[in-house]
C-alpha cells in the first residue's frame, strides 16, 4: 500500500466530504473517488457509507483512519530522523518539560560528556503534554515521560526515579497547614484543565506550561497535584501538602523501540547509572525496575 493512498483516505476521513478533500489534496475530485473506491476493493471492506447528504466512516473505516494517522506519522517521523542522521555535525535531542528531572539531567550530561560514543546534546524543552509527541514525531531521540500522565507505547523507556505527589496551594488555602491529606479531600476545588483533556474532565483554567500554572495556583485560580520534585523550587506563597493515596509519580528515559543508536545507547547507560548513584544517597528515591531494552550498540 502507498502512503498516497492513505493519505487521500485520512484527508476524506476526516473532511468527511469528498469535494473538500480533493480540494485540500490538491487534485480533482473524480479521481479521488476512483483511489478510495479501488482501496476499498483492495482491502475488502467498506471504509465510507455515502448518500447524495453525507459521508460517513464505517466501523471498519473508523479504525482504519487510526491506524493510517499513526502509519502516516511514523513515515514522516522516519523521514525526520534520517535527514538528522546525516547532518555534518551529528547531535543527540531530549526533550522535556522543565524543571522535571529530578535533579539528574546536570550531572547525566556532565558524565556523558566523557563517554567515547559521545555526541553533542541539544535540550529541547516543551510544554505539558508535548514530549511524546515529539518524540514520535522524529523531532527528538529522546524523551524525559512521567507515568501514568504520558503515553510510552512504541517506545522503550529506562525508570529513573519514583516519587510521590503533593497538593501545591496557596499558603493562606484551607489545606495548607496539613501533614498530609488524600485525594478526597480536594472534593469541590478547582483543578487545572491539561492540552487534550475533555471539557467536562475538570472546572480550572487550561494549562500550557509550568510557570503559567505556579502563577494560577498563587492567585488562587486553581490547585493541582504534582510529583513532590515539584517543592524543590516552589514559590515562596506557595505550599506542597503530601497526597498520601495518589498514585507514584515514574520518571523515565524514553527513545523510539529498536533503536540502533551507539550515542544514544550510552546516554542511557549514562542516566541509568546516574540515577542508580542518586538513589543510593537519597533516601526518598524508591527501587528502580529495570528497562525493557536498552538500544543495540
Amino acid at each position: 500500500m502507498e502512503t498516497r493512498e492513505l493519505s487521500y483516505f485520512v484527508a476524506v476521513a476526516e473532511e468527511l466530504h469528498f469535494g473538500r478533500a480533493a480540494q485540500r489534496l490538491g487534485i480533482a475530485q473524480p479521481p479521488l473517488s476512483r483511489a478510495i473506491k479501488q482501496l476499498e476493493r483492495r482491502l475488502g471492506v467498506v471504509l465510507f457509507e455515502r448518500d447524495s447528504r453525507q459521508v460517513t466512516l464505517t466501523e471498519a473505516g473508523a479504525v482504519f483512519l487510526h491506524e493510517g494517522r499513526k502509519a502516516l506519522d511514523a513515515v514522516a517521523a522516519s523521514v525526520r530522523r534520517t535527514q538528522r542522521a546525516g547532518q555534518p555535525v551529528r547531535k543527540l535531542v531530549l526533550v522535556m518539560k522543565p524543571n522535571t528531572d529530578g535533579g539528574l539531567l546536570g550531572d547525566i550530561l556532565a558524565a556523558y560528556a566523557s563517554e567515547p560514543e559521545s555526541v553533542g546534546v541539544e535540550v529541547l524543552m516543551c510544554g505539558i503534554g508535548e514530549q511524546a509527541r515529539l518524540l514520535r514525531e522524529g523531532q527528538a531521540d529522546a524523551a524525559l515521560l512521567h507515568h501514568p500522565f504520558d503515553d510510552t507505547s512504541g517506545f522503550d523507556v529506562e525508570e529513573l526515579r519514583v516519587e510521590g505527589q503533593v497538593a501545591v496551594v496557596p499558603r493562606g488555602h484551607r489545606l495548607a497547614g496539613r501533614g498530609s491529606i488524600r485525594l478526597a479531600d480536594l472534593a469541590g476545588e478547582v483543578l487545572p484543565r491539561w492540552p487534550g483533556m475533555p471539557a467536562d474532565a475538570a472546572t480550572g483554567p487550561v494549562v500550557h506550561e509550568a510557570a503559567q500554572l505556579l502563577q494560577l495556583i498563587a492567585l488562587g485560580q486553581t490547585i493541582a497535584v504534582l510529583p513532590e520534585s515539584a517543592g524543590d523550587e516552589l514559590r515562596s506563597e506557595l505550599v506542597c501538602v503530601p497526597v498520601s493515596d495518589a498514585v507514584p509519580i515514574v520518571s523515565m528515559l524514553a527513545w523510539p523501540e529498536r533503536s540502533t543508536s551507539r550515542s544514544l545507547a550510552a546516554f542511557v547507560r549514562v542516566a541509568a547509572d546516574i540515577a542508580a548513584k542518586h538513589r543510593q544517597s537519597e533516601s526518598t528515591f524508591a527501587p528502580v525496575r529495570p528497562a525493557r531494552s536498552t538500544p543495540q550498540s
